[in-house]
């Protein structure tokens, strides 16, 4: 099955077709480093973490460029607010952001490229946009001129009038129209500065992706990625810069993840729910965050709440427990579960292949993962019978083989290891039940059934055999 994406260009899905057949080039709008990134912010990064190494997974040689916003109007105001630079304000908070992505697992682009290292570049894509008649200097700042651009308002799918009375711009009355946007703004006393044709000064937000996602993908690519909130006017704008000084396309396929709210309400300062995803993880392990994600179509609106989040810990544990009571099975009856290669079941292979079909349409992860919970009531209805038959061990191989694999882009199951290392509990349980095992031979009954009980009612079942004692993690229902 093809691989299928929602374009937001032409508001369709479309068959993924790669301008370079086997690569693809995948440009995300990072973050603008004056704090820590929000939690609304998390969910791009996360998601688009998993698609990219999705797409390495089906075979593409994948190049994934995020840039990093280093010079800003909000980076000055905090550098004045604590005091310090605008180039201390913007290490801080990159090496916060690259700090809370790692503990998220999520991966390093193959370039974080910085504005400010990129400034040769910008200055000759605004010269190109000169030459090209869209651009124009006041004072120092030069804009660009929509309405010499005939496709502006394309993606966004307005036309110029409808976004000159309902859009929030810049109010600028220097300006030749209300839409036109800064390309370089000139310098005010105490702001850091470049030399420039047109005096000094420093870039505009959107002129740095278009400079640094050409730089490094080319003048044409296959897919830019951002929220919804980007698509105007940033994306709008990056589309307008790019085209207008290459004359080429710029993007082939955008696409872009829905809103997160708080508690059914959109994420503010003045609401008192604005999370940072570093806020969030000190309550919830990361791996639980992706799974958050993972349970909803991107493209979706979500909801951030306790309730929500509690489930995706839920969903997870389920998975856990399942993998961890496959390993028990394979303990308890001294098998191995590696080198052998028997063939999948076909029932397995199904599910696999209904897995794979739901990441092909538009990487539908929640449907994805509804697949994963069904081989995970397989692998359980197996698990709660008494004795597992050789051929139901095949298919709990291969199932435990299957998450694993796919986990690969997922990346949800190093939760495991830290639910192991933070509460010791295979240790535990091993040692109440040699306790156990003890009071019964002393024939001391009530209390080997209230340990019994105890352990039951943490979710762990015991099983008696003539020579020792078994413990498997109860299914989570």
């Amino acid at each position: 099955m093809a691989i299928k994406i929602y374009n937001t260009l032409t508001r369709q899905r479309e068959e993924l077709i790669p301008i370079e057949p086997g690569k693809i080039h995948i440009y995300m709008c990072g973050p603008t480093v004056y704090d820590y990134f929000h939690v609304g912010n998390a969910r791009p990064f996360i998601l688009f973490d998993i698609f990219r190494r999705y797409l390495t997974y089906r075979g593409y040689e994948v190049k994934f460029v995020a840039n990093l916003t280093d010079i800003d109007d909000k980076i000055i105001k905090k550098a004045n607010e604590e005091k310090i630079s605008t180039t201390e304000v913007a290490e801080k908070y990159t090496n916060a952001f690259f700090e809370d992505t790692k503990k998220l697992g999520i991966l390093e682009a193959d370039a974080h490229p910085k504005a400010t290292e990129n400034i040769k570049d910008i200055i000759q894509i605004i010269e190109k946009l000169f030459q090209n008649g869209l651009a124009y200097q006041i004072d120092g700042d030069v804009f660009y001129s929509v309405t010499k651009f005939p496709d502006y308002g394309k993606l966004s799918g307005k036309n110029i009038e409808q976004l000159e009375s309902g859009a929030r711009v810049e109010i600028d009355p220097r300006k030749k129209n209300p839409l036109d946007f800064a390309l370089w703004k000139a310098a005010k006393p105490g702001e850091p500065f470049w030399d420039s044709p047109w005096g000094k000064g420093r870039p505009g937000w959107h002129i740095e992706c278009s400079a640094m996602s050409m730089k490094y993908l080319g003048e044409s690519f296959d897919i830019h990625a951002g929220g919804t909130d980007l698509i105007f006017p940033h994306h709008e704008n990056e589309i307008a810069q790019s085209e207008g000084a290459t004359g080429k396309p710029f993007v082939k396929y955008w696409m872009h993840n829905g809103f997160l709210n708080i508690e059914g309400e959109k994420m503010s300062k003045s609401l008192g729910n604005f999370f940072t995803a570093r806020e969030i993880m000190e309550k919830y392990h990361p791996a639980v965050i992706r799974m958050f994600f993972l349970l909803k179509h991107y493209r979706s609106p979500i909801n951030f709440s306790e309730e929500r989040i509690l489930e995706a810990q839920h969903a997870l544990e389920r998975i856990i427990t399942t993998l961890e009571n496959i390993d028990l099975i394979f303990d308890e009856q001294k098998i191995e579960s590696k080198g052998a290669t028997p063939s999948l079941p076909e029932s397995i292979a199904e599910l696999k292949q209904a897995f794979m079909d739901e990441m092909d349409d538009d990487f539908n992860t929640a449907g994805a993962m509804a697949k994963i919970f069904d081989l995970v009531k397989e692998a359980n209805l197996i698990l709660a019978k008494n004795q597992v038959p050789q051929e139901d061990l095949v298919s709990l191989m291969k199932i435990k083989e299957i998450i694993e694999e796919l986990d690969d882009f997922l990346g949800i199951l190093f939760y495991k290891e830290a639910i192991k290392s933070s509460i010791k509990e295979e240790t535990l349980i091993n040692i109440l039940i040699d306790v156990r095992r003890k009071l019964r031979t002393e024939k001391q009954w009530s209390l080997a059934d209230y340990i019994r009980n105890e352990l039951d009612k943490a979710g762990v079942e015991l099983n008696d055999h003539p020579q020792k004692t078994t413990w498997r993690k109860k299914v989570i229902q």
